[in-house]
């Protein structure tokens, strides 16, 4: 991942230089159990297709493993645009109350650029995501950042406490597929694939 940084319209000119990691040959790791989307924890009005790893329709949905080893990274592809949002979430969070981040158990980056949390907008893009690009998490239990098309913003969301999920939610014909392996960016040093907590022992 490379260093370089976004804050709005520094966003064109800093990810016109990058290149998806598409040559990379993906590590191999001894995982008998992918992270999916988990079709218990999804909204009402929710349609998750394509191995589980697609969402549309109208919700929120929440994968089926929490992150718990130190330093995870997940993608996410906007295929068809709309109203959408990619961040972390626990199970307590309402995935059917739209948009995620209007409530305390939710932390998102959304399709208007707005990165939230609680129903504030701890910062506003200046450039908004769009179809086609790659939306990515990275997360800490310190600090969560986003980045996209391997550029990171430059501002993170922090005071994440307990056990959470990567969160993806669509309306309005927005369309998402949730990528976590074989990225289409390096994750930065020392950040991974989800891993199940069996598969950190």
């Amino acid at each position: 991942m490379s260093s370089c940084y976004l804050d709005g319209w520094n966003l064109i000119f800093c990810c016109s230089r990058k290149k998806p990691a598409h040559d990379q040959v993906p590590c191999q790791e001894d995982i008998t159990q992918d992270v999916i989307l988990d079709k218990q924890f999804i909204g009402d009005e929710v349609v998750i297709v394509k191995s589980d790893l697609r969402i549309c329709g109208c919700g929120a949905a929440l994968a089926t493993g929490p992150i718990v080893q130190n330093k995870a990274y997940f993608e996410v592809k906007v295929q068809c645009g709309g109203v959408w949002g990619v961040g972390l979430a626990s199970r307590k969070c309402d995935l059917n109350r739209l948009p995620l981040g209007n409530n305390e158990e939710s932390w998102v980056l959304r399709s208007d650029g707005g990165i939230c949390h609680n129903s504030k907008v701890v910062h506003q893009l200046n450039v908004m995501p769009d179809e086609g690009d790659i939306i990515a998490c990275t997360y800490n239990h310190a600090e969560l950042y986003f980045y996209i098309n391997g550029c990171q913003v430059e501002f993170p969301l922090t005071g994440i406490r307990g056990t959470v999920y990567p969160a993806v939610f669509v309306d309005d014909g927005a369309i998402l597929d949730v990528i976590f392996k074989n990225f289409c960016y390096p994750p930065p040093d020392g950040y991974s694939r989800i891993l199940f907590e069996k598969s950190l022992l």
